[in-house]
């Protein structure tokens, strides 16, 4: 009730953080992520993308992780198909992200289908983190923007500086998007079952990435969730009815 009443404030930032703290926050986080883009532009041209590939992918697809995704499985020799189904399965979640972010945020909607590029995991987390809807309004518009002009920004310095830098895997630059993506990640795992699914995740990309084609490791990676939830719906049941069968 609390927190739908702070949200249904669309005035007067009531019991929320000032609007300056909110920009500078969002400001920070749009700073600190646009500026991996660079990695990417680079990692993308190193990949054999053309500038205007590289410069397109950052302009519509928008989300760092599948961005990566995309270009790591091309560079390791991966089928352009499997590339995209890795991409596009990590790109799946924000659809998730959009759905919370509809009542949060109660967009126009005329504002609504441009408001949807931006929903990644950067807005999503400082919208989220705001007591108000008028804060969170103001943290997504702020992160959005702040972030998708530095992505883009960066993504053009990064492939026009890729021939500089020479090669991009004695640099590791490669491994900065997916490094930003896991420090914004894991303070968010704050459940055993969040846990759980995170360190399954991680078992199997990386067991199967010696075994399996480019790309196919992030979409098995993904049953990791499922996998953890039918258990602990198993284990819960299985709990209830020892539960039922004591007090009988």
């Amino acid at each position: 009730m609390a927190e739908q009443t702070a949200l249904a404030d669309t005035g007067t930032d009531h019991g929320g953080k000032p609007d300056a703290a909110v920009v500078r926050d969002a400001l920070g986080v749009g700073v600190a992520v646009g500026l991996s883009g660079f990695a990417f532009g680079v990692t993308s041209a190193g990949s054999g993308l053309t500038l205007p590939q590289t410069c397109v992918l950052s302009l519509l697809v928008f989300t760092g992780a599948s961005q990566f995704a995309l270009v790591g499985a091309l560079a390791a020799g991966g089928n352009p198909f499997t590339a995209a189904a890795g991409a596009f399965f990590l790109g799946v979640r924000n659809a998730f992200y959009g759905l919370r972010l509809s009542q949060v945020l109660a967009l126009p909607r005329r504002v609504r289908p441009f408001a949807a590029q931006w929903v990644i995991d950067e807005t999503t987390a400082v919208s989220l983190a705001q007591p108000t809807r008028r804060g969170a309004r103001l943290g997504f518009t702020v992160t959005g923007l702040s972030l998708y002009l530095l992505w883009n920004l960066t993504t053009l310095l990064g492939a026009l500086g890729a021939k500089a830098i020479g090669d991009t895997d004695a640099w590791g630059l490669d491994a900065a998007g997916p490094a930003v993506f896991l420090a914004l990640l894991a303070p968010m795992l704050r459940s055993a079952t969040e846990r759980a699914v995170a360190g399954l995740a991680v078992l199997l990309g990386l067991g199967l990435l010696p075994l399996v084609p480019a790309g196919v490791p992030v979409l098995v990676a993904g049953l990791a969730a499922p996998a953890v939830l039918y258990l602990e719906g198993r284990r819960r049941g299985g709990t209830r009815d020892d539960v039922r069968e004591e007090d009988r």
